[in-house]
């Protein structure tokens, strides 16, 4: 006889039952291994990303098992808003579904749609065949499936600033996810996340998002962004990745342990000693902008 299953509580679910804002961050390096071990850091989620990441289905199956494990809530980014697509990570599991560049509640509602079973979407049948239902172990699982998702979508365009309260009121979107990077570009403010055009943008996000009582993330990797959001509202944030962490801390060893002779070594200049201060090539890269 099959063990019957439970789904774990949706991160939608999760937020609403927090008593804090909820802090993760990004997973873009295609591991499991490094998925496992973001998992295990305390954080409450984290972000597996299908769209500006190596990632493919199987990579994201791995990584879904990976994190199964721990305490921590995986949201799943996929590449586009397609209902093909869309169907595919759902079949794998994918309880928490981030979709980008979400401009207008039409397109809103249509991601809605492509997470439901007919008549109320046009999500494809195919449960007892998929890890989504654990191959039929989860009890009544095309009747509750709604129950077993959330769905959030991205805020990243002056267009879809402009329809926020529209899009935050959808019935099925679960959340907003605001992304200042290319909310920035769209308006013209490329690399400049922290423009004060774009501030405001975030923030009116924000405040769309708290009127409809939906909650709102924001990606923000630069502490006083990060904090700034929250003190305005912002239900759950993002405030690293695990390619940054790793470039940023490996750069950091280099400043440190190499410094200014590193850089005359490859130049073919003389050097003086092995030490030296962090004023080699990488010098100052703690003080990049990581997102």
């Amino acid at each position: 006889m099959p063990i019957r299953l439970t789904l774990p509580p949706t991160f939608a679910a999760r937020i609403d039952e927090a008593d804090r804002p909820q802090v993760g961050m990004w997973v873009c390096s295609g591991s499991p291994l490094v998925a496992e071990i973001a998992a295990g850091s305390g954080l409450d989620w984290v972000l597996i990303d299908g769209e500006h990441s190596p990632n493919g289905l199987e990579s994201i199956l791995a990584q879904l098992q990976a994190v199964a494990a721990y305490p921590v809530s995986p949201v799943v980014r996929v590449p586009y808003g397609d209902t093909v697509v869309i169907k595919q990570f759902l079949d794998l599991g994918v309880q928490n579904l981030l979709v980008p560049m979400v401009d207008s509640a039409e397109q809103a509602a249509g991601i809605v749609r492509a997470v439901r079973y007919p008549t109320g979407g046009v999500r494809g049948v195919g449960s007892s065949l998929a890890r989504a239902s654990r191959w039929n172990r989860v009890d009544d699982y095309l009747a509750t499936a709604s129950s077993t998702i959330s769905l959030f979508v991205q805020v990243e365009s002056a267009a879809a600033v402009g329809d926020v309260d529209a899009i935050a009121a959808t019935p099925g979107v679960d959340g907003l996810f605001v992304g200042p990077a290319d909310l920035a570009a769209s308006m013209g403010h490329l690399g400049q996340q922290s423009h004060p055009e774009v501030v405001e943008a975030v923030l009116a996000s924000i405040r769309g998002g708290v009127a409809a009582g939906v909650p709102v993330g924001v990606n923000a990797f630069v502490p006083a962004d990060a904090e700034r959001y929250l003190d305005a509202g912002a239900s759950f944030v993002a405030v690293g990745a695990d390619v940054a962490l790793l470039a940023r801390a490996s750069e950091a060893l280099a400043d440190r342990f190499i410094g200014a002779n590193g850089a005359a070594d490859a130049a073919g200049e003389p050097t003086h000693g092995t030490g030296g201060p962090a004023t080699g090539s990488s010098a100052g890269s703690a003080a990049r902008q990581s997102y």
